[in-house]
């Protein structure tokens, strides 16, 4: 059973498309790598500073249903320093070219969270991102990538229509997280089972409290 525990939590800022242009100038795009399109920008206040963070997708195809593919994401996180911005950390990944049938990946902005989420205060930036195959997202993968104090924790996972083709795989680090974050990230796996986004094995839930690293 998942017990929710109420934390004050730093609400995250949109940037406008504006804003993003304003911080995201061609200067910083490219002294940090950033080629593709940003899909959506962040900024956030804790009290260890002010930070953007921005995630962008390659723009690749267009698919019959006219569908933008995607081949390449990148998500970058600069602080805001006396300097200037200074990259703190950055995330890559692709469609795999191993796949013939995976058509396209992207972020699932509307799952991304920039928040403190265990009233620390300090916000823990929660990335959410998946791909397509050909049953869509019924058969592509998912990310849910979690940043607590600099450190990348991942939960990495396979859906297939087949049951045994539906695997995910746990960073050992996910269960020494502070509880309320444990909480909210396996309420959110639950959200993606709820609204189909994601196929898990039957007894994911009880394996986790476990502390399982590899369920299929």
């Amino acid at each position: 059973m998942i017990v929710f525990i109420g934390c004050q939590l730093h609400a995250q800022t949109i940037l406008s498309k504006t804003e993003t242009v304003a911080i995201f100038t061609d200067s910083i795009k490219a002294k940090n790598g950033i080629k593709s399109p940003i899909r959506r920008a962040y900024t956030y206040n804790d009290k260890t500073g002010k930070y953007y963070l921005a995630l962008s997708e390659s723009i690749d195809s267009i698919a019959a249903d006219n569908d933008t593919l995607h081949y390449t994401i990148k998500g970058t996180c600069l602080q805001e320093t006396p300097e200037g911005l200074v990259k703190k950390w950055e995330l890559n990944d692709h469609k795999r070219p191993d796949m013939d049938e995976e058509s396209s990946i992207w972020f699932w902005t509307k799952l991304c969270e920039v928040k403190d989420l265990d009233g620390d205060g300090i916000v823990e930036p929660l990335i959410v991102y998946g791909s397509a195959g050909l049953n869509g997202t019924d058969d592509g993968r998912i990310k849910i990538l979690l940043y607590y104090k600099g450190q990348k924790t991942a939960i990495r996972h396979q859906n297939s229509v087949l049951d045994d083709g539906r695997i995910t795989d746990i960073d050992a680090a996910f269960y020494t997280l502070p509880l309320p974050i444990q909480q909210h990230i396996r309420k959110l796996m639950k959200t993606l089972a709820d609204k189909n986004f994601a196929i898990f094995a039957t007894n994911y839930e009880a394996k986790m409290n476990k502390k399982a690293i590899h369920i299929e």
